[in-house]
């Protein structure tokens, strides 16, 4: 399977940029190989692109903006369904890709079986590492000199109050 990205070298658009470095940088962080395939440079590109994003998911304008994700010659999604799959960790369902071997997440559309007992425990210790975070983050208060010194009972005035007449004298 070759995931195809469709960019364009020379935008002139620093958001269209921005999103394109966005989606390369992510798939090259997580080590997914994909084809750049550029738009800018090549009308076939562009053409093909622009026939093979579903109707749905064009703009209003009917012209679809870089960048375009494909797998093989199924449609992916644009930028905006990319970030969401990415923020959501689906990121390998939305590419039609399987989660690498050993991943602890399970995405979308994977079977129930022995994996169910290890999701189980990843959910425990994600409540566990949430818990110890909210610990981490919850300021303590700082104490006044006051609460620091113990409680002194109304004995131990006395006998402070008789030590300093005494030395008084």
């Amino acid at each position: 399977m070759v995931i195809k990205v469709y960019l364009a070298s020379s935008s002139g658009s620093t958001a269209i940029k921005k999103k394109q470095q966005d989606v390369v940088g992510f798939l090259e962080a997580l080590k997914i190989e994909y084809t750049p395939l550029d738009i800018a440079c090549s009308e076939e590109n562009r053409m093909w692109m622009r026939e093979n994003v579903p109707g749905e998911k064009k703009p209003t304008n009917g012209i679809p903006l870089p960048p375009q994700i494909f797998n093989e010659e199924g449609y992916c999604g644009d930028y905006e369904t990319f970030f969401d799959a990415k923020e959501d960790n689906q990121v390998y369902a939305f590419l039609g890709l399987p989660p690498p071997p050993g991943s602890k997440r399970k995405e979308a559309g994977e079977e129930e079986g022995e994996e169910g007992e290890e999701e189980e425990d990843v959910e425990e210790q994600e409540a566990q590492d949430e818990e110890e975070l909210r610990e981490l983050e919850e300021p303590e208060e700082p104490q006044s000199e006051e609460e620091e010194e113990a409680p002194v009972t109304e004995e131990e005035e006395e006998e402070g109050a008789d030590a300093e007449d005494e030395e008084d004298e």
